[in-house]
């Protein structure tokens, strides 16, 4: 089972800001693993757990506005909380319009920065609650028969039992069927949920075709 201890990142080229924010996520019995340099943090294994990432805007090497988006296209999908001594409105608001959580200019409030990693840790419990929920409901379409994934994809168009065994050549009874096979391994209690289900799965919208 994975880890369920949140930890929070710290990604500054100032060692005694790191030393600070370390001690900062500690006082309130949290885990904090600090790194120097984009690099750095890029190269170190990362538990399976939710956190988050305070990040300094300028590093070494890489900027943390490069670094951010470095980590959209690495599919690492932290939640950022940016800190700087050097900030303007344009730079926040690029930053925020990219996911951020917050950005904080320095010298800022123990609180202001808790408050922030408070919020990025739940939005990435959620984020991660998220995604194991839409693997399962890939887990149970994967599952389904090619005659249960088509008979879905019509039942989620709304289609009734006699259209979809006139659309598909075969007879309403064979239709309840596989419609009930449907509904018993997807776990659906109703078809407003299977529905539901569809969407989350980005199932096609439009009638499938024949295979």
């Amino acid at each position: 089972m994975a880890a369920e201890r949140p930890i929070v990142f710290v990604v500054d080229d100032d060692p005694s800001m790191r030393e600070a924010l370390q001690d900062l996520v500690a006082s309130i019995g949290l885990e904090a693993r600090v790194f120097a340099s984009a690099q750095e943090f890029l190269q170190a294994r990362r538990p399976d757990a939710p956190g988050c990432l305070v990040l300094d805007v300028r590093l070494p090497g890489m900027s943390g506005l490069t670094f951010q988006q470095e980590l959209a296209n690495a599919g690492i999908d932290l939640p950022v909380i940016f800190i700087t001594g050097h900030g303007d409105v344009p730079m926040s608001v690029r930053a925020i319009k990219a996911g951020a959580v917050e950005f904080l200019m320095k010298p800022f409030r123990d609180q202001e920065l808790l408050d922030a990693i408070n919020a990025g840790i739940e939005r990435d419990r959620a984020q991660r609650g998220e995604a194991a929920r839409v693997a399962d409901l890939r887990s149970r379409f994967a599952s389904l028969t090619s005659r249960e994934r088509e008979i879905m994809a019509l039942v989620i168009l709304g289609r009734l039992n006699k259209q979809i065994a006139g659309e598909l050549g075969v007879t309403e009874a064979t239709v309840k069927v596989h419609r009930g096979q449907v509904m018993h391994k997807m776990r659906a209690e109703s078809v407003p949920d299977l529905v539901r289900m569809g969407d989350a799965l980005n199932l096609s919208t439009t009638k499938p075709k024949a295979g």
